[in-house]
């Protein structure tokens, strides 16, 4: 069996945005396209590397003088709920659990628009029409699913809350969740990452990735409640520790986007 490197991806850098977590700052973002023939070995390769996807595109945050952003995942094996997250269980335990190919539905487009009126109107992505949404939801070259989460009304089962869920080697991706809004109270959002935590315990994987904690950002706080938790910074992933998200990072910890395209590994292909 012999062994040869993926064809090198091309690595680009977008123009410097307001950042949509830490006032006064901008970010930017490294990042590549995934192809339909290497798309799944490439997403595997560079997530376990702090990149997220989106679409066909994975990227990395690459700003100048900041590194708060930062990949987050649990660690399933060594996850036990707290008190108030088995609250949160117990509270949605009428939910049910469904995995479905990812392809866009009325339903979930009109809850979509609720969500964002509800929590984000002022996002990013306010005003996305449903050729946009089911662009999101079904635009992917590695193996993805929609977790959706039901209730029972008048007889019926009806879908309550959403996440698009890449499946990776080593773990649950969570790529992007929405939910009704009222279910907010219920800390659905919580629970959803619960359930997933559960899902890879369930499957024999190792790791649930959360998308970005942001050092400094009470808005991502939440997700350092998922403890064990990893973020990915100076080439690896290291454990979370309860002092991390009061100590600002450096402006020097960033490194050259020349120094960052160079130190990432490829995943290597096998032919006969």
């Amino acid at each position: 069996m012999r062994h040869s490197l993926l064809k090198h991806p091309q690595f680009y850098v977008t123009a410097p945005q307001p950042c949509p977590y830490l006032e006064d700052r901008h970010e930017r973002k490294l990042f590549t396209t995934l192809y339909d023939e290497d798309g799944v070995s490439l997403n595997n390769s560079l997530s376990a590397q702090g990149f997220r996807r989106s679409q066909n595109v994975i990227y990395r945050p690459s700003c100048s003088a900041c590194s708060a952003c930062q990949s987050a995942r649990v660690k399933v094996e060594d996850f036990s709920p707290s008190r108030s997250q088995k609250r949160v269980l117990k509270r949605n335990g009428h939910l049910t659990r469904s995995l479905k190919t990812p392809w866009a539905r009325d339903a979930h487009f009109q809850m979509f628009n609720r969500y964002l009126e509800s929590r984000h109107a002022k996002g990013g992505m306010a005003g996305m029409d449903e050729s946009e949404f089911s662009a999101m939801i079904e635009e992917t070259p590695v193996n993805t699913r929609l977790v959706e989460y039901s209730t029972y009304k008048n007889g019926r089962s009806v879908p309550v809350a959403v996440c698009l869920s890449d499946i990776l080697e080593d773990g649950l991706s969570m790529v992007y969740s929405f939910f009704e809004p009222e279910l907010a109270k219920d800390s659905i959002g919580t629970y959803m990452i619960l359930d997933h935590i559960r899902l890879a315990r369930e499957s024999g994987l190792p790791y649930v990735y959360l998308g970005y904690w942001v050092q400094g950002s009470p808005k991502m706080d939440y997700k350092s409640k998922f403890q064990p938790l990893e973020t990915y910074h100076d080439g690896g992933w290291h454990p979370l520790k309860s002092d991390d998200s009061t100590s600002p990072p450096h402006p020097l910890d960033s490194q050259p986007i020349s120094r960052q395209v160079a130190a990432i590994h490829l995943p290597r292909l096998e032919s006969d």
